[in-house]
């Protein structure tokens, strides 16, 4: 079993590499799947589920929740509820057995006893700014500050999560097999780049 993890700064490109990756190897792909089945087993909307993992703080969840997902049965914050519902349906998918890939959610440390091949996507502000100015909805009339205040929040939000869940900083080039800076490539030819080598590094550690 393959597995590829892609992790990301918002609006880095990251998600659009993972989605295109999965479909160049022909393998399954994880994203919103997630969101979909953790709010069909909590019956929460798909909308409230996502913007709770990705947007809010931590307000209320106690240090000692801290390496503690799969065990913890009372918790106050609902955040901290939805994450363990979040690292079941992870698992699951790797119990399933299939090569897949599986975008951001610190899959990378959850399934590391899988030996997954683990991304790392960044990109410079700008580049940013524009990905998320070029893909925003009709109705999402944001300025470029307001923007930037929502990209450096959203990835705030995600290193508190993974420091709780794992005691290691996010984006550490030392967690991640390979490190991408995607500023003002091609998206298409990147994840061509991306793919020979996560091939490679297969091919390597499992002869």
């Amino acid at each position: 079993m393959r597995i590829i993890t892609i992790s990301r700064e918002f609006g880095s490109g990251g998600r659009e590499i993972g989605k295109r990756l999965a479909g160049q190897l022909g393998v399954d792909y994880y994203d919103k799947e997630i969101i979909t089945a953790i709010a069909g087993k909590k019956g929460l909307d798909e909308d409230y589920v996502s913007d709770i993992l990705e947007h809010h703080g931590w307000q209320n969840v106690p240090l000692t929740f801290c390496r503690s997902l799969t065990t913890v049965t009372v918790v106050r914050s609902v955040k901290a509820d939805l994450l363990v519902e979040q690292t079941r349906v992870i698992e699951s998918i790797a119990k399933a057995g299939k090569d897949c890939v599986i975008v951001g959610r610190n899959a990378d440390e959850l399934l590391r006893e899988h030996h997954p091949f683990n991304v790392f996507v960044c990109a410079d502000m700008e580049s940013k700014i524009r990905r998320c100015m070029e893909r925003a909805e009709k109705n999402e009339n944001l300025s470029r500050k307001e923007l930037e205040r929502k990209i450096r929040s959203i990835d705030k939000n995600r290193a508190e999560v993974r420091e709780i869940i794992t005691h290691k900083g996010w984006g550490v080039h030392t967690s991640y097999h390979l490190t991408v800076n995607a500023t003002d490539w091609n998206l298409k030819e990147l994840t061509s780049a991306v793919a020979a080598f996560a091939e490679s590094w297969f091919r390597r550690t499992n002869p």
